[in-house]
C-alpha cells in the first residue's frame, strides 16, 4: 500500500498540551462543496501519546485505504461523534453556518467533552481553546482522522442515495458538479437531497424545462 508522503504530526495538539489542555478534538468536514447530500462534520479525540498512525487527510488517499484507517480512527480514538446538515439546513443557514452547527452538534456529543479543538480552518466559536489553521487535514493526526471519518460516512450515504435515485450517479461522483450530474440534473430534475440555493440549482428551477418537472423527481 502507498501512503502519501505528506506527514501529519502532533504539532498543533501539543500546543494545547503545554497548556494543560489534553483532550484536543480534531474537527473535519466533508461535501460542503457538493450540489447535493449532506455536509459531514467528524470530531475525534485520539489518545494523548503522540504515537505515529497511518492517518492521513482523506483526499490523499483511494476509497480502500480510506475505509481501513477509517476503521482504526474507530478502534483507537478516546472518543468521536458524526453529525450531518442536510440540504434543507444548508439552504437555510448558508453551507457555512450549517458547517458549523453540525460541528457544534458533533462536538456536544463527544464523552468525554474536549478541552480544545483543532480544526481545518473552522473557525468555530466555542468556550475553549481553538487553533484552526488552513490545511489542517494534511498537518494534524487528530484533523486527519476527523477528515477519514467524515469522508467515509458520506460517502456511504452517497452509496444509499444513488440507489433511491438511480440515474443520477451519485455513488460515482458523490453529488459534486460533475459532467454526468449535471446531466442528470437536465433530464431528472431536482430531487429533494440537492442544495436548492446553491446558483447551479437555483439556476434550473427558476428556468424549467418545458419537458420536465424540476421541483421534485
Amino acid at each position: 500500500m502507498t501512503i502519501p508522503q505528506v506527514t501529519p504530526d502532533w504539532a498543533y495538539e501539543r500546543e494545547h498540551w503545554r497548556r494543560g489542555y489534553f483532550r484536543v478534538a480534531g474537527v473535519d468536514e466533508a461535501g460542503r462543496g457538493a450540489w447535493a447530500g449532506p455536509v459531514t462534520v467528524a470530531a475525534v479525540i485520539l489518545p494523548g501519546t503522540a504515537q505515529d498512525y497511518p492517518f492521513r487527510d482523506s483526499k490523499q488517499l483511494t476509497a480502500a485505504q480510506r475505509e481501513e484507517f477509517a476503521a482504526e480512527v474507530r478502534r483507537v480514538a478516546v472518543t468521536y461523534a458524526i453529525e450531518h446538515a442536510w440540504p434543507a439546513e444548508i439552504d437555510e443557514k448558508n453551507i457555512l453556518g450549517a458547517t458549523h452547527a453540525a460541528a457544534l452538534r458533533a462536538l456536544a456529543k463527544l464523552n468525554p467533552a474536549p478541552q480544545a479543538l483543532v480544526t481545518d480552518y473552522l473557525k468555530l466559536r466555542v468556550d475553549i481553546p481553538i487553533s484552526a489553521p488552513p490545511k489542517a487535514d494534511a498537518l494534524s493526526y487528530s484533523v486527519a482522522a476527523a477528515s477519514l471519518l467524515a469522508k467515509t460516512e458520506r460517502d456511504r450515504f452517497m452509496l444509499e442515495l444513488d440507489a433511491q435515485h438511480p440515474g443520477y450517479g451519485f455513488a460515482g461522483h458523490k453529488g459534486y458538479g460533475a459532467p454526468a450530474h449535471r446531466a442528470a440534473l437536465r433530464d431528472l430534475g431536482v430531487t429533494d437531497m440537492h442544495r436548492r440555493s446553491y446558483a447551479p440549482i437555483r439556476a434550473l428551477l427558476d428556468t424549467p424545462s418545458p419537458l420536465f418537472d424540476l421541483e421534485t423527481t
